[in-house]
């Protein structure tokens, strides 16, 4: 990445975090410099010098710049180890404010308890391995996951695995045994196998099944995959007569003992 593109890719996520334009691009002009005069952050950022010390202001208020009172007056960014934890604190914030706000927000219809299957889908990488993530926590009894790429086997997705309620049985399944091993070893806790299921991830093009999820015999979430360009779409079923979920549930069983099919017997 070259020094311009990065300069321009840190300004954009400062951004998403929260600055506006030219606060970013001040600060990010600032890491370059030792310290400098707003004449000089206005040179290397393009920002008018009088919207530069309007961006140092509030830089200044966030703690994230420094500022001399000489003639001219100089500024400098604090090292970057203490910008971040800053940054993260007010995000962390933040978030913590939303979530409070929308458990807030009143509910204007009441859910229906007498629907017991439902189907949606997720389209997202994030919104998939978040949703995974939720019902492996959720488990009260029973956690089988079959993967079809090593890549979907995350250090977070196996620590989430990992922590599991010691009555909550996990079962990891793999397409082959390179996959196998890396479940072995990351989710020490769980049974695993070499899935039959293999068929799944042949074809011509880069999208594969990714992940057959069942959680306590009654939810399940299914995936396709393309892990080069780390792209993931699913859909997700309740309700233990869902059409998907007995379907999932024979799917799973193939390359499972017949003590492990998740459709046998209790």
């Amino acid at each position: 990445m070259s020094e311009d593109s990065a300069a321009t890719t840190a300004a954009e996520l400062l951004q998403q975090l929260g600055l506006r334009e030219y606060e970013a691009k001040c600060f990010v002009g600032l890491t370059q410099l030792s310290s400098g005069t707003a004449k000089q952050l206005g040179e290397i950022t393009d920002v008018p010098r009088t919207r530069v010390y309007d961006a140092i202001r509030v830089l200044e208020a966030e703690g994230l710049v420094e500022v001399q009172h000489s003639s001219p007056k100089r500024f400098r960014a604090v090292p970057l180890s203490e910008a971040t934890t800053t940054l993260r604190g007010q995000y962390d914030e933040r978030i913590e404010r939303l979530a409070s706000a929308l458990a807030n927000v009143e509910q204007v219809d009441e859910e229906d308890e007498r629907i017991a299957q439902e189907v949606w889908a997720l389209s997202s990488a994030d919104a998939v391995a978040n949703r995974t993530a939720e019902l492996v926590r959720a488990a009260t009894d029973e956690v089988v996951l079959v993967v079809g790429h090593e890549s979907l086997l995350s250090d977070s997705l196996a620590e989430t695995l990992g922590n599991c309620d010691d009555g909550v049985e996990v079962v990891i399944g793999a397409v082959d045994e390179t996959v196998n091993e890396r479940a072995s070893e990351a989710v020490p806790r769980a049974t695993t196998f070499v899935s039959g299921l293999g068929w799944l991830a042949d074809g011509d093009d880069q999208v594969t099944v990714g992940r057959l999820l069942l959680v306590d015999r009654a939810n399940i979430l299914l995936s396709t995959a393309d892990p080069e360009v780390g792209d993931e779409h699913a859909v997700f079923g309740r309700g233990f007569r869902n059409g998907l979920v007995v379907v999932t549930r024979r799917l799973m069983a193939q390359g499972l003992l017949a003590e492990r099919d998740p459709d046998g017997p209790e």
